[in-house]
Parts: C-alpha cells; sequence; structure tokens
C-alpha cells in the first residue's frame, strides 16, 4: 500500500524557499551572467503567481533566461514565437475530426498553451485578436472551444517578451492587456566585463546542466504562503497612494503628473504592489512587509501602465523619472 507524504506545514514551505533562494539563482547562473535585478523580479513574480512582460531588444538572453528558470521549478515549458500570421488557434488549439468507435467526432487538440511556463515571445509581433486570446486564457486560466471549457494546468505562468515599440513592424498591446501583467521587466545591455563572459562561455564547451529545485507543487505552496505574509493597513494604504497619484487631473495628484501623464495606474497596480512586496519579503527572509518593499517595486509594477505624454517626451520626461518623482513625492509615513 502506497503511502503519500504528509503536506508540509507553512513553517517548512518558508525555510525550503528561503534556503532554496540562493539555491536557484547559483543553477540559474550556470547558464545566465548577471542580470540579478532581471531574475530577482521575475522569481517574485513567479512566487506571487503573477505574469511578467520582459522588455529588451533581441539578442538578450530573454528567452534562455525564461527556459532556465523552467528547468529550476522542473514546470512543463512551450515557446510560442508570436509573429503577424499567427492565429488564435494556433496557441490554445483546435478542433479535429478524428475517427472513433461511435463514428467520426470533433476532437479538441491543446495547444501550446497548455504548459505550465509559456514564453509569448516577441507578443507585440502579432495582430491584437491574437494577442487577445493569450490574455484571456492567463485571466480566466483556462480555453474555450465549441462552448466546452478546458482548464489550464496549474501553475499556471505567462512570461511575454517584447522589443522596444520603437522597432519597425510592431503591434503594441492595449494599456488594458498590459494591465494584466504583473511586472514589466526591463532587460538592457551587461556592463563590458559581463559581455566578455557571455562570449567566452557560449564559445566553449557546453556547461552544466541546471539541476530541478523545486516541482510544480511546491510552486503552488510558494503562491498560497505568500498571501498569508501580513501586510500592515499603513502600508497597503501607501501603495494604493502612490498608484492614485500616478492618475492625471485628480484630486490630489502632483502637479507634474497632470503636466506630463496622459494615463496613470489603476487598482490592479496597488494589488500588485502589495502581492509582489509580499513575495519580497518571504524570499529575503522576513514574515512581514515593509515600505521597502514597495518601492523596491513600484518600477516593474508601474512602469507599463503609466503612459506619459508628448509633452513630456518633448521635455525629455521618461516614465522611469515620473515614477521615481512619484517615490519622492508620495511619503509612506503620511
Amino acid at each position: 500500500m502506497e503511502t503519500t507524504s504528509p503536506t508540509p506545514t507553512d513553517e517548512q514551505t518558508v525555510a525550503q524557499l528561503i534556503e532554496g533562494h540562493n539555491r536557484i539563482k547559483a543553477e540559474l547562473g550556470k547558464t545566465i551572467i548577471g542580470q540579478e535585478d532581471v531574475i530577482e523580479e521575475i522569481l517574485i513574480s513567479l512566487m506571487a503567481g503573477g505574469h511578467c512582460l520582459i522588455t529588451g531588444a533581441p539578442g538578450l538572453a530573454k528567452t534562455l533566461l525564461v527556459k532556465s528558470i523552467a528547468d529550476v521549478f522542473d514546470l512543463n515549458f512551450s515557446r510560442v514565437q508570436f509573429t503577424p500570421d499567427l492565429m488564435p488557434a494556433d496557441i490554445t488549439g483546435t478542433e479535429v475530426l478524428s475517427e472513433t468507435d461511435d463514428g467520426r467526432q470533433l476532437t479538441f487538440v491543446p495547444g501550446p498553451v497548455f504548459a505550465n511556463i509559456i514564453l509569448a515571445d516577441e507578443i507585440n509581433r502579432t495582430p491584437p485578436k491574437t494577442q487577445a486570446a493569450l490574455l484571456e486564457a492567463m485571466q480566466e486560466h483556462q480555453v474555450t472551444a465549441s462552448g466546452q471549457r478546458h482548464p489550464l494546468p496549474q501553475p499556471f505562468f505567462v512570461l511575454a517578451t517584447q522589443n522596444p515599440i520603437e522597432m519597425e513592424g510592431t503591434y503594441p498591446l492595449p494599456e488594458a492587456q498590459l494591465d494584466r501583467f504583473m511586472f514589466n521587466v526591463v532587460i538592457d545591455y551587461l556592463p563590458e566585463d559581463q559581455e566578455v563572459a557571455v562570449v567566452q562561455q557560449t564559445t566553449a564547451e557546453a556547461g552544466e546542466p541546471i539541476n530541478a529545485l523545486f516541482n510544480a507543487a511546491d510552486v503552488l505552496r510558494f503562491n498560497a504562503l505568500v498571501r498569508k505574509v501580513p501586510c500592515a493597513e499603513d502600508l497597503a494604504r501607501y501603495a494604493v497612494r502612490l498608484a492614485a497619484a500616478s492618475r492625471p487631473n485628480q484630486d490630489g495628484t502632483p502637479e507634474f503628473v497632470n503636466e506630463w501623464v496622459s494615463w496613470g495606474a489603476g487598482l490592479r497596480a496597488a494589488q500588485n504592489l502589495v502581492l509582489g512586496a509580499k513575495a519580497r519579503a518571504l524570499l529575503q527572509g522576513r514574515s512581514h512587509v515593509e515600505a521597502q518593499d514597495i518601492q523596491a517595486l513600484a518600477a516593474p509594477v508601474l512602469r507599463h501602465r503609466v503612459l506619459v505624454n508628448y509633452r513630456a517626451e518633448a521635455e525629455g520626461m521618461s516614465t522611469a523619472k515620473v515614477i521615481e518623482k512619484l517615490l519622492e513625492t508620495v511619503s509612506p509615513d503620511a
């Protein structure tokens, strides 16, 4: 008779997560050089059960990074290359006519979205109709075909890469769809020494394979544990005020926001600030949220939710600078 191992307690899960944090970084270091902040933000998003948008120029190892994270957590990985001719059914799946004992019947054939980690590569190179098919699956955690619902495997985590919008042949994601991503993580070029290390590593013999440290059940436990981390009401209020301050033409909005911002962050930004702060606190070995957790995640949470206007662009004021001024203006102690 088979015996099932007992479910770990919350204390055991916390210890497993904290102890595993540095081991995760060590495993990822076998294939990824540098990009520590990027890795940390993606891990926080994964622990919080959110989806991530990754923005950066081609050739910055975005695909390799996502595949490596899937390997560390021993999750089913699926990559979809978004192209201008990609159709929604190419992602979600389709029904095909097949011969059965009862005659010909339509059978649903799952698409690549039926995996734990989906890499939606260059999502802004495909038309809005196909983008919407993936984003609907992200929101509902299911696919509907011919009136039948097909639940997606859990955990379900989408990492969508996009090239900078100023590049030709892109379809920018609408603000309402961008809002479904917890973070927008920006990958930039590496310093010279790290680029040299990448060149040497990638032109030498194949390195060590990445070892799986966790599994899907562990990730689901981490997701549940993150939500149990306490967050004081004044810190939740700070997250709400930070998001609200980014909305132009509202009572109490800073003057620079009215001047430079055309679209601000909604309620989901405050929710993701608090949820991400809980995950960050856990990963750093703390049992409660601090103001520094919210401040550290303000940029990845807000940078795709705050849209600057033409005046700001003319004056050289970027979204990143607006977020910096928001952090200077809105105090956690108010």
